[in-house]
């Protein structure tokens, strides 16, 4: 499975603009697959949670075939480090997913896409209070544009609710995936883990990510939320998010780093908002609203403001959450 995937992400050898061309289009469209789905598995009654720990355990089944010898190698460094990577699984595979997608059952997929878009501004703002990173006046000025992008999507363009900061559950259960996964970022960055592999890195953060959630699809299946495992969505779901924004992103946003550097990548990753709002217009009814397109703009030009000087890309290579 692995290597089919890899083998498509190498593309067409005859000419490198066209195979630049087709990543820098296809690879954010892969991730927002990722928000679509969730917002599909919720019409089809799948289970939050049990769908990010599906998500990842199968991830981690598909690749197992090709990657067990390689986890083998390096089975004395994973194992020396399993706190750092637990907690990386945690944040990344966790936090960063399962909210997600229990907000997506309350919110619509633009909206993930849009606060999700935001995660560079959360990474500066974290480093700078948490780990007292210093930012100038151009950061500064762009986050205060993200942040107004944010506040436009969540109240919905409504003065009204911004003042009084109602905003839905939906809405807020997505930022605290973003903030995971913009957590996930910093410490990813911050080398927890000695440099691995891609695909031994992967597959031991998809394993985390299974053990971490496992207890908690436990409980929500118990509470009498658990998935109808004779519906054949469910199935569907959990192989189209193991393969394409796990797998398959993963796997082309690697080819697009290395024929096209970190920086091209991450720029390539602002197009995300718009595949997921064009595809959830025809296939979820979701109707753009002007303030989405407020929103975008604010959020993406706040984006690449504060993330100018920045040399490395905002988007770890892990498929996101």
């Amino acid at each position: 499975m692995s290597e089919a995937i890899a083998h498509a992400a190498a593309g067409h050898r005859g000419d490198p603009f066209v195979v630049e061309l087709s990543l820098m289009l296809v690879t954010p469209a892969l991730f927002a697959a990722n928000m679509v789905a969730a917002r599909w598995a919720e019409s089809a009654n799948i289970p939050p949670v049990f769908l990010a720990f599906g998500r990842w355990s199968l991830a981690f089944l598909f690749l197992l075939p090709s990657v067990a010898p390689s986890l083998w190698r390096w089975r004395h460094v994973l194992l020396a480090h399993w706190p750092q990577l637990l907690l990386l699984s945690a944040l990344g595979m966790g936090v960063a997913v399962a909210p997600q997608y229990i907000g997506a059952r309350h919110t619509s997929a633009a909206n993930v896409a849009l606060i999700f878009a935001a995660c560079p501004v959360l990474v500066a703002i974290m480093e700078a209070t948490i780990w007292k990173a210093s930012l100038d006046r151009r950061q500064i000025g762009g986050m205060a544009l993200a942040i107004a992008g944010v506040l436009a999507v969540l109240s919905k363009g409504d003065v009204v609710t911004l003042s009084e900061l109602q905003f839905g559950q939906g809405d807020l259960w997505v930022i605290l995936a973003a903030s995971g996964w913009a957590l996930y970022t910093i410490l990813s960055r911050r080398r927890l883990l000695p440099p691995l592999p891609g695909t031994v890195r992967l597959a031991a953060l998809a394993a985390g990510g299974a053990i971490v959630l496992a207890p908690f699809a436990v409980v929500e299946t118990v509470s009498g939320a658990g998935p109808d495992l004779s519906d054949g969505r469910l199935y569907i779901a959990l192989c189209f998010l193991a393969i394409v924004p796990s797998l398959g992103a993963y796997f082309f946003f690697d080819r697009l780093v290395a024929l096209r550097g970190a920086a091209s990548a991450s720029i390539a990753m602002y197009m995300v908002p718009l595949h997921a709002t064009l595809v959830a217009w025809p296939l979820l009814g979701e109707i753009p609203q002007l303030y989405h397109a407020v929103g975008l703009s604010f959020i993406l030009g706040g984006v690449m403001l504060a993330s100018r000087k920045r040399k490395h890309a905002t988007y770890t290579r892990v498929a996101q959450a």
